[in-house]
C-alpha cells in the first residue's frame, strides 16, 4: 500500500495527471449517460446499465476516433521540441486523398498508394519543419498558412469527394480481433472487446517507447527547454526539431490510413478542424511548450475530447428519450462539447502554474524570429 501511495504521489507531479483525471471523469459520464440511455430504451439489466462497454460501442469510438488521437499524438511530440502544426489536419487528409487516387488513376495496388500516401506525409511534414527549424519561423503562422498550401495540392489531387477502397482493407480496420477469424471458438470470445483500431494505437505507442529509450529522447526535452543549453551541450536543436517533424509526418501517415480505412472513400476538404482540436486536446492533457509534458498527455486529452463528444451525443439522446417531442440539430451538439471543452481548458491552465507558464511563453515565441530571441 505504501508503494501506491507513493506511486500515485510521484503521478500527480506528473504533467499528465491533470489531464488522467478529466479523462476518467469524462469516463465515467460516459458510462453513465449511455448506460441510462439504454436502460430506458431496452429495460434495466447490467449488460445495459454497461452499455458503453458492448463490443459494438468500444469498436465504435475506437474506429472512428483514432485518426485524430494519432494526430493528438503527433501534436504533442511538436510542442515537447517547442514547435506546432495547426495543419496536421488537412495533412490526414493528403494522405487520404492520395491513397485513395494512385490506385484508382494508376491501376496500382492498394497498398501502393498507401506507401505513396506515407510518402507525402514525410514530405509535408518535413517541408514544415524547414521553415520552422532551419529558416526559424514561428510555428503557428508558417503552419497556417500551410494549411491553405496543403488544401489546394488536395483539390488539385481530387477534386470532389470520390473513390472506394476493396472490402477486404476496411473491413478488418472496421472489426474487433474476434472479428478477424472465421467460425472462432467461444473460448476466444473476450476479443471481442478487443477493436483492431485499439492495437493500431497501441502500436504506435511501441513505436514511439522505441524511439523515447533513444538519445533522441532526452534531446527532445534538451531543446524544447532551452535550445542554448542543448547546443552547448553537443546537441543540434535543428537536428533535432527535423526529426519530431518526421515523427510527426509518421503519426499522420497512420492516422491518415485509418482515416481512409474508416470512410472507406476520399475527401479532399476534411478534417482542417484537428488542427487547432488536436492542439487543444494536447493542452488539456497536460502539455505545456518546450520540454514540459509527454506524449501520455497526448493519449489523455485526445480521449478526453472523443469521449466527451460521445457523452453529449448520448446526452442529448437520454433527454429525447425523457421528455417526449424534445430534439436538437446536430450544432446544439458541437455547441455544447466545445463549451465543456473549452471549459477542461481552462482548468487546466488554472490549476496547472508551471504549464500555464511554459505556453505564456511559447505564445511569446512565436511572434520573435531569429537566434537572439531564443531563451
Amino acid at each position: 500500500m505504501k508503494s501506491i501511495g507513493a506511486s500515485f504521489r510521484r503521478f500527480r507531479r506528473k504533467p499528465a495527471f491533470t489531464g488522467f483525471i478529466l479523462f476518467l471523469v469524462v469516463l465515467l459520464l460516459n458510462i453513465i449517460v449511455q448506460g441510462w440511455s439504454q436502460c430506458l430504451s431496452r429495460g434495466f439489466s447490467i449488460g445495459n446499465a454497461l452499455a458503453f462497454f458492448q463490443p459494438s460501442s468500444l469498436n465504435s469510438i475506437f474506429m472512428s476516433n483514432m485518426p485524430f488521437i494519432l494526430v493528438t499524438i503527433g501534436q504533442a511530440l511538436l510542442l515537447l521540441v517547442g514547435q506546432m502544426d495547426v495543419s496536421i489536419g488537412v495533412q490526414i487528409a493528403l494522405v487520404n486523398v492520395v491513397c485513395i487516387m494512385v490506385p484508382q488513376q494508376t491501376g496500382c495496388p492498394v497498398w501502393v498508394g498507401w506507401l505513396v500516401g506515407f510518402a507525402a506525409a514525410f514530405a509535408i511534414s518535413a517541408l514544415a519543419g524547414v521553415c520552422c527549424s532551419v529558416l526559424r519561423l514561428p510555428s503557428l503562422l508558417a503552419t497556417y498558412a500551410m494549411t491553405f498550401l496543403v488544401q489546394g495540392i488536395n483539390v488539385l489531387i481530387m477534386n470532389v469527394p470520390q473513390g472506394a477502397v476493396p472490402r477486404a482493407y476496411w473491413k478488418p480496420y472496421q472489426s474487433t480481433v474476434y472479428g478477424l477469424f472465421e467460425n472462432p471458438p467461444s473460448f476466444l470470445k473476450f476479443l471481442d472487446y478487443i477493436p483492431v483500431a485499439a492495437l493500431v494505437l497501441i502500436a504506435v505507442l511501441l513505436i514511439w517507447h522505441f524511439f523515447a529509450r533513444k538519445p533522441f529522447g532526452k534531446h527532445i526535452y534538451a531543446v524544447g527547454t532551452n535550445q542554448r543549453n542543448a547546443f552547448a551541450a553537443g546537441i543540434n536543436p535543428v537536428s533535432t526539431q527535423m526529426k519530431a517533424f518526421l515523427i510527426k509526418g509518421f503519426f499522420v501517415g497512420v492516422a491518415g490510413i485509418c482515416l481512409t480505412l474508416m470512410s472507406a472513400s476520399g475527401n479532399p476538404l476534411q478534417c482542417e478542424e484537428y488542427g487547432i482540436k488536436s492542439l487543444s486536446a494536447a493542452i488539456i492533457g497536460g502539455m505545456g511548450w518546450g520540454g514540459w509534458g509527454s506524449i501520455s498527455c497526448g493519449v489523455f486529452g485526445g480521449g478526453f475530447l472523443v469521449l466527451i463528444q460521445n457523452a453529449v451525443y448520448y446526452f442529448f439522446t437520454l433527454l429525447s428519450k425523457l421528455f417526449n417531442g424534445f430534439a436538437v440539430t446536430s450544432y446544439w451538439h458541437n455547441f455544447v462539447s466545445d463549451i465543456i471543452i473549452f471549459g477542461g481548458l481552462l482548468m487546466t491552465l488554472v490549476t496547472a502554474r508551471e504549464q500555464r507558464k511554459t505556453l505564456q511563453q511559447g505564445l511569446k515565441s512565436q511572434f520573435k524570429r531569429g537566434e537572439k530571441n531564443v531563451k
